[in-house]
């Protein structure tokens, strides 16, 4: 069994919303595509956990939310410590690793949270959050993500924004968190913000759920001079599970499928080495019927990998070498 890192899951906040609402979810064994025994039998070694916070609804109190899910993040995981434990660093990871226990890195989805202020930055660091997207779907004091048009009245679609970088408080936030050992995550940035982080920094950061838009055309996905350049950081890219960003056909593009999956791996290796692969399949923050239906099927990818070509090393290192990697030279 292939040990796995994903990168990318919105669990926390489907459970904060299920107990706000007076339910009784639990990480062990909700209804959702992860929680702890699924994740045990996929062969999990590290998961991390997304503070989404939806910046439209969380109105003028999107730090206070997000703290908010950060108790959700807590209370649920100091419940199972028999079974997982959160780490912040490469050596608690590695220690959970050799003893066979699971591990738990806290995120942040949505740079908004912080409001431009680097002391919010710094609190969410001593929270123990150690990966945050610059933006979600909307602009905010750090930049933009890339732009929405209403192609026929009612349909809206997805372009890019070259035209938007980083603003300047954006910048000082990558400063920051470089400085402090907090990973930069450019999932969901637009264009011209991803390659101001390429110009304002100089260690590896990741694109924690994004696929190769040259293979689906929207524009959450990276082109490729962005995955080549991101190798050479020596950045890792997630594999996103969102049928969206797996291909362009209607309708077949309701089912995530492992083929799918593969094709972008392929690519992704051709343009930026294998080296630039990861996993971040965006479980319980998608709506499309996925092939690789929850946590505990993951072993079906590395599966249908081998028999793709990869070799067992190269789907290790997809599985969890390169985030590993990233980890160990990034957390502290």
């Amino acid at each position: 069994m292939v040990n796995v890192i994903d990168m990318h899951c919105d669990t926390i906040a489907e459970l904060y919303d299920n107990h706000k609402n007076g339910g009784r979810a639990s990480i062990l064994d909700c209804d959702l595509s992860i929680n702890l025994n699924k994740m045990e039998q996929g062969g999990y070694g590290l998961q991390n956990f997304a503070l989404f916070t939806y910046l439209e609804q969380a109105k003028d109190r999107p730090f206070e939310h997000c703290i908010k899910l950060a108790d959700t993040f807590f209370t649920e995981m100091k419940a199972h410590e028999d079974k997982i434990g959160i780490v912040t660093s490469y050596e608690e990871i590695e220690k959970n690793w050799n003893a066979g226990k699971m591990s738990a890195l806290l995120t942040v989805e949505e740079g908004g949270v912080c409001q431009g202020e680097l002391a919010y930055l710094r609190i969410l660091y001593q929270l123990g959050v150690r990966m945050m997207t610059l933006t979600w779907n909307f602009k905010n004091e750090l930049g933009w993500p890339n732009g929405r048009l209403e192609a026929e009245p009612g349909k809206m679609i997805s372009v890019p924004d070259t035209e938007h970088g980083l603003t300047e408080t954006g910048i000082a936030f990558l400063a920051e968190m470089e400085r402090l050992g907090m990973i930069i995550d450019i999932s969901h940035l637009n264009d011209g913000g991803i390659w101001d982080v390429f110009r304002h920094t100089t260690k590896p950061f990741v694109a924690s759920h994004s696929n190769c838009r040259a293979l689906a055309s929207h524009p959450r996905n990276l082109t490729d001079e962005m995955i080549r350049a991101l190798g050479e950081r020596g950045g890792v890219a997630g594999i996103n599970f969102c049928a969206a960003f797996l291909r362009d056909e209607k309708p077949e593009a309701t089912v995530s499928y492992i083929s799918d999956m593969i094709r972008h791996m392929k690519h992704m290796k051709q343009v930026g080495g294998i080296g630039v692969i990861g996993l971040g399949t965006d479980f319980d923050g998608i709506k499309s019927q996925v092939e690789v239906k929850d946590a505990s099927q993951m072993q079906l990818l590395a599966q249908a990998m081998e028999k793709e070509g990869f070799t067992a090393g190269e789907i290790d290192q997809v599985f969890h070498g390169n985030v590993l990697r990233v980890y160990k030279e990034i957390l502290r």
